[in-house]
């Protein structure tokens, strides 16, 4: 059968592709053409078994939970999951993250076991969480998390991150990536803001775009190309009360605006899978929304793949949402939901439920036809049939020097100056002494965040070695006999002494206190309130009286509340979790041999009862006198300092009256007035001043990033759309009143240039 496919493609390469490349549609129509033909061939049961993922361990020797350091594969397994069950898919590993050769070991033995053993030979879909480089690879390159990607505020950077991640998954076998995470979130309590682009929908357009062009590349079965699983769909980043799964609140009209566009962007982008959201929206749990999965998610929307669930979500229909009686009755609920394919991940329960159901009469068997002919086409777009795992030792560049200088570029890039009182930083004394605390101070795995070698990413056990914190970083940078150190504190537990401290505070000129949060994800991630732990701030304080000027470095997944200590520090540096070359480029920012160009791409709040985002209404500025000085965050979405300074002067608008299906473009000039090179992020937002539901303060368009020598001017050019000018209305349908619009343009939230269009409408 395997060799009736490959003279298939063969003779299609001849009659379509002798004089040229077929188009992307041509391509599309044969890789469903195939699934269709193989569709017919099979029994309900493999169909059932083709729409199943397990975990890698569910076929491994030992207990599915396990603490092993090599990952054995266990035959009686294979065989009864993989050819008595035809299970289709799996995904994940152990506790340690195996080296390239041995997933090349693993996922070549389990293709070649499927090659020999099963009727139809459909190769296995290997998929993996890969959030910020090939994490789940001992060696891989390891990028800033996205939130710090997205505060570069830089395309090009995302698309780079996407590139090399994809590369090094091929270099293990691995062709399908649950990233990126497409969850706008406002909300900063929720523990995986970390794994978004932050608060704003544009920015999750651009960013997410760019990424899966970079890991998707012109073709899908490149062997450095992998497919994308965009996720959460929809509203999963937004629960109500910020902890993890839990329940979202948002009318349609603001899931279309905000949350459902980016989703939209990633598709047209080429994404063809995508994973549901864990939690509820508006109490429609997300495995069981026939309404967005179906009608939305592949009708609007027109995802051409499938749709896989999240971890064991769709028995917990069941057990936690309570919108089905039992597991095969979830299952029921789920598939003629739209679900294609479901994450188990134990066995193969779910398969035999579904193959019940269909024999029952409960799921009709085109919903299942149309489940896997969408994974059938995925594994034919992604070449598995002609190469089902690749040599490891042809890519050459893993791990390589080339790429971490990449991902030093992205930390770079990512790294937000908040505060510089008095020029604080950088540190300009010649041979000065530096004392360097705090709980993060020389931890690896507090650079690397969550999803780093473990899922928890606490484990120093699997440091990479060579890599460096921000304490060797810094004793790299400044002589090793020019730094003190001491830990201070732990994460959350007690302080050193006052008096010990201030005695290593004596022999300093300048005091670093890095601070944050233990790396978690999901439930472990959930927290209580937003303060930083009461023992850290403590830690300032405490050093705070030595008098020595003193410098903050929070290395935390989402904006800790630091209002108390705040006033204490000369500088503020905010690294979010920038990955395994974050240590050196901290250290580089401090130092001066570069320049920070991070902008904050959430709200930084100033107290736990004031969660506001950038997109706030009028009415929430209103304070306790009815003036409008009530929105008072820490500091702006957008804000962020830099050793230079820039101007603005000559914003131009093309027009001054709109109709309708027309934008307008606009040209602004900044100018480096300080006396070093430096990146400025330009930032472009629109004001709606009336509408017919309570329009924005303002919102995000446009944006670019430019870099500048010192006194250099460069003019920009942007392009405003009709449709950025539009909001979603109350019937769920894009809309724009007719009414001014205020244009604001600049670098800073504080000091943005203005001017003003009209939109005369139709």
């Amino acid at each position: 059968m395997r060799l009736l496919y490959i003279t298939l493609s063969f003779m299609f390469v001849v009659l379509v592709g002798s004089c040229s490349q077929p188009s992307p549609e041509v391509q599309d129509n044969e890789h469903f053409r195939r699934a269709d033909s193989l569709l017919q061939l099979l029994t309900l049961e493999e169909k059932a078994g083709q729409m199943t993922n397990v975990g890698l361990t569910a076929i491994t020797q030992g207990p599915f939970w396990n603490d092993f350091d090599t990952l054995l594969l266990d035959t009686a397994k294979m065989r009864d999951l993989l050819i008595n069950q035809h299970v289709g898919s799996i995904q994940n590993k152990g506790v340690y993250p195996p080296c390239r050769e041995e997933w090349h070991r693993i996922i070549k033995t389990v293709q070649q076991f499927v090659m020999e053993h099963s009727r139809h030979q459909i190769p296995v879909l290997f998929g993996m969480d890969a959030v910020h480089g090939a994490h789940y690879t001992a060696g891989s390159t390891l990028f800033p998390h996205q939130i710090g990607l997205a505060a570069s505020w830089n395309p090009e950077l995302a698309r780079v991150v996407g590139e090399v991640t994809a590369y090094e998954m091929r270099a293990s076998s691995q062709p399908w990536n649950f990233a990126p995470v497409l969850d706008v979130s406002m909300q900063p309590l929720w523990g995986r803001i970390f794994e978004t682009f932050g608060e704003d929908t544009h920015m999750h357009n651009m960013m997410g775009r760019a990424f899966i062009e970079g890991q998707q590349g012109s073709s899908l079965a490149d062997t450095t190309s992998v497919a994308t699983c965009i996720k959460h769909f929809a509203g999963y980043g937004t629960p109500f009360t910020g902890k993890d799964r839990s329940p979202a609140l948002i009318p349609e009209h603001y899931l279309r605006q905000y949350y459902i566009e980016p989703f939209r962007h990633a598709i047209e982008a080429g994404a063809i899978t995508a994973m549901l959201n864990s939690g509820t929206v508006n109490g429609i749990p997300g495995h069981a929304d026939h309404y967005l999965i179906t009608d939305v998610l592949k009708g609007e929307l027109g995802l051409k793949g499938f749709v896989i669930s999240d971890w064991e979500d769709v028995g917990r229909l069941a057990s936690v949402h309570r919108v089905a009686s039992d597991a095969r009755d979830a299952a029921r609920i789920a598939v003629n939901a739209g679900l294609d394919m479901s994450m188990v991940p134990y066995d193969a329960s779910f398969a035999t439920d579904v193959v019940d159901l269909v024999n029952a009469g409960k799921i009709p068997m085109s919903r299942i036809d149309d489940a896997v002919r969408r994974i059938l086409y995925v594994k034919f777009k992604l070449g598995l049939f002609d190469n089902p795992w690749h040599d490891p030792a042809g890519y050459t560049d893993f791990g390589s020097e080339e790429f971490a200088e990449k991902s030093y570029q992205a930390a770079l890039e990512s790294i937000t100056l908040l505060k510089n009182d008095n020029g604080t930083l950088p540190i300009s004394k010649d041979n000065p002494k530096i004392l360097i605390t705090g709980p993060t101070s020389n931890a690896l795995t507090a650079l690397n965040g969550p999803w780093s070698r473990t899922w928890a990413g606490d484990d120093p056990s699997y440091d990479d070695p060579g890599k460096k914190t921000v304490l060797e970083a810094m004793q790299d940078a400044f002589g090793a006999g020019q730094i003190l150190h001491t830990p201070g504190t732990s994460y959350e537990g007690e302080v050193e002494s006052e008096q010990h401290l201030l005695l290593k505070a004596d022999r300093a000129d300048m005091v670093i206190v890095c601070l944050g949060e233990r790396p978690a994800t999901e439930k472990p991630s959930d927290i209580d309130e937003l303060d930083l732990p009461r023992n850290q701030l403590d830690l300032v304080k405490r050093l705070h009286k030595s008098g020595k000027p003193i410098v903050l470095v929070l290395l935390q997944g989402r904006p800790r509340i630091i209002r108390e200590i705040e006033p204490l520090a000369d500088a503020i540096i905010h690294a979010y979790w920038p990955g395994h070359e974050g240590g050196r480029a901290l250290a580089s920012l401090i130092k001066g041999d570069d320049n920070f160009s991070g902008k904050l791409p959430y709200t930084y709040p100033r107290y736990s009862g004031a969660l506001y985002t950038y997109q706030h209404k009028v009415s929430d500025k209103l304070d306790h006198e009815f003036g409008l000085d009530g929105f008072n965050p820490q500091w702006e979405f957008g804000h962020g300092l830099s050793y230079t300074t820039f101007a603005y002067s000559d914003l131009r608008l093309s027009a001054d009256t709109v109709f309708t299906d027309e934008g307008f473009s606009l040209e602004v000039s900044v100018t480096n007035t300080g006396s070093r090179p430096g990146k400025e992020v330009v930032q472009v937002y629109l004001r709606d001043l009336v509408a017919t539901i309570t329009p924005d303060d303002r919102k995000l368009v446009a944006f670019d990033k430019v870099h500048l020598e010192a006194g250099e001017s460069k003019t920009l050019a942007f392009e405003v759309s009709y449709h950025d000018m539009q909001y979603m209305g109350l019937d769920n349908e894009w809309t724009a009143l007719s009414s001014d619009y205020e244009v604001l343009v600049g670098g800073l939230p504080g000091e943005l240039l203005s001017g003003k269009v009209f939109y005369a409408g139709p």
